[in-house]
């Protein structure tokens, strides 16, 4: 479901990548997608109208990534046949009988489905959570501060063609067009995403602080999120830093990033070499490197980590979602 729009057309990608076992592809959209044709496999398939019906009759599982306002409304549609509905909005994310799920950190939430739902997490907690896993496992996290770099693809394909535009218009000596930001994105970083809270906040920074806790089961940590739009086309970084209860090695940290399901490590400074946005867009694992103490905290580590928002971020993670669904079936 949003088969046209970016995430939609990545969820093609990875289904083929990973060589995931189809039976039969469906794909769904708006009035403005229907009738367009996609091929998968050798096979072209032609995007249908979603409506209420029993198109999901037969259904095993189903991958939404339309908006959080169509994921609610077509939720029962497409659940009430028995369908898996893996949904990349954050319609349900936050709802006590619906799993948020990353595999690499609590896969077996997503058994516990009393509505047919499990809620694909925000890319910018994806990512952070997969690095903050292992440093949990070797001693419990008690506070996380972050700062977000985040690319334009987190703003959808239209918001990753205007910086495009933006730059070409700008080189041509004219007034760029804004529309998807709230400022010119080219040559300017923006430090706001999604709307403002009563807290000062933005809603992006909030789901941060909310979404990390149900994810790793932890109440009582801490999160406190500054997040920003950057003139990068796909692939978000985060600066990280980390109070555990017990002091951890910048060494210890990087063994325990270096086994890590799902973490590529890239820690050597002295020859110039960390993870970047350049390199990591299109690549599946979450990258860290800049492993250090924390100057200002004994029991602090600070790290930087990259991964692809539209890749890890959103569609992989929901076929990997469904992957373990399969792999682990109770």
């Amino acid at each position: 479901m949003g088969a046209s729009g970016a995430v939609g057309q990545e969820f093609l990608r990875v289904l083929e990548e990973q060589n995931f076992p189809v039976d039969e592809l469906l794909l769904f959209g708006s009035q403005r997608s229907a009738g367009r044709t996609y091929n998968f496999r050798g096979k072209d398939i032609t995007v249908k109208l979603l409506q209420h019906n029993d198109d999901f009759k037969g259904v095993d599982i189903a991958f939404t990534s339309a908006g959080a306002g169509t994921s609610k409304e077509f939720a029962d549609t497409i659940t009430k046949h028995g369908a898996i509905m893996i949904d990349n909005s954050s319609a349900f994310r936050m709802d006590e009988d619906v799993p948020l799920v990353v595999p690499e950190v609590n896969g077996d939430d997503a058994f516990n489905t009393p509505r047919n739902i499990i809620a694909n997490p925000n890319c910018t907690t994806i990512q952070m959570v997969v690095a903050l896993k292992p440093i949990n496992e070797l001693s419990p996290i008690r506070r996380v501060h972050v700062a977000t770099y985040q690319a334009a693809s987190g703003a959808g394909a239209a918001a990753m063609a205007e910086l495009e535009k933006q730059y070409s218009e700008l080189a041509a000596g004219e007034k760029p067009t804004v529309e998807k930001f709230a400022y010119q994105l080219a040559y300017n970083v923006i430090p706001h995403i999604d709307v403002f809270q009563d807290n000062d906040y933005t809603k992006e920074e909030m789901k941060m602080y909310h979404e990390t806790k149900k994810i790793m089961h932890a109440p009582k940590l801490d999160v406190s999120a500054m997040c920003v739009r950057v003139p990068v086309m796909r692939a978000h970084s985060e600066a990280i830093w980390v109070e555990t209860e017990s002091p951890i090695s910048p060494e210890d940290a990087r063994k325990a990033f270096a086994s890590a399901e799902g973490v590529v490590v890239v820690d050597n400074p002295q020859q110039k070499e960390y993870p970047m946005p350049l390199f990591v867009a299109g690549k599946d694992p979450v990258f860290v490197g800049r492993i250090r103490k924390d100057l200002t905290n004994d029991n602090g580590l600070s790290f930087w980590i990259v991964g692809d928002q539209i890749k890890k971020g959103a569609a992989l993670n929901a076929v990997q979602i469904a992957q373990y669904l399969i792999k682990h079936k109770k």
